[in-house]
């Protein structure tokens, strides 16, 4: 009996060990970014590796991906433009299920979310401008620092077409990811930089810049 309760003890501290290695794994990824870049460089499976962080970035991390696939694409600039597809088609899977979150489960799970991650305000204002805007709210939400967690979540809480809003955000994503793959390719190693310092302004712009479409055609999806 004692030998099988230490065997069971044993199994279970083995498990909790191996998740807080995953758990540290993922942390680190994040506060090292670099060596985690250079970890995806090395490995056949880095394509995978970034797609699924795009996703999971789309879904619930509240950390912009950028900090890894700036480095990482900086350590493969053979792959830059299919590092760029691959995160975006990441995203947009991530988007499908935000927006099945928010059309079939919004009541339960779905608020749970905007409750726990504190989304509440930010929820309540994107909902006032997607019923003015719809498409167009979409795509100013998927570029500038905005959670985008709250646009999927509206889109389907309203039961906006749903091939209407990928379009909106593979337009948002596509300049967003294929941008920063363009910034590495015409600047190189001053990307990392360039992209701290000048990301909030570029993000007013283009929202700027879509509204003024907005006010300038009236257009509501």
């Amino acid at each position: 009996m004692n030998s099988h309760s230490s065997e069971t003890t044993a199994d279970e501290s083995a498990v909790a060990s191996n998740n807080d290695q995953q758990v540290t794994r993922f942390r680190d990824a994040w506060q090292r970014p670099g060596d985690w870049a250079r970890q995806l460089a090395d490995s056949p499976l880095g394509l995978w590796s970034i797609g699924i962080a795009s996703f999971f970035e789309t879904i619930i991390v509240p950390i912009p991906i950028e900090v890894i696939l700036i480095p990482y694409m900086l350590a493969r600039r053979d792959l830059l433009w299919r590092i760029a597809l691959v995160t975006t088609l990441g995203c947009l899977i991530g988007a499908v299920v935000g927006y099945g979150l928010g059309y079939f489960l919004y009541d339960t799970l779905g608020q749970q979310l905007v409750a726990a991650m504190g989304w509440e305000q930010d929820f309540q204002r994107f909902q006032t401008w997607f019923d003015n805007d719809g498409f167009w709210a979409v795509l100013a939400i998927g570029v500038v620092p905005i959670p985008f967690q709250v646009a999927m979540l509206a889109a389907g809480v309203a039961g906006y077409p749903i091939l209407l809003f990928l379009l909106a955000a593979t337009i948002a994503r596509g300049i967003r990811y294929f941008g920063l793959a363009l910034l590495v390719a015409l600047v190189g190693d001053q990307a990392v930089s360039l992209w701290k310092r000048h990301k909030t302004p570029v993000g007013i712009g283009l929202l700027l810049i879509v509204s003024g479409v907005v006010a300038i055609n009236g257009v509501a999806l």
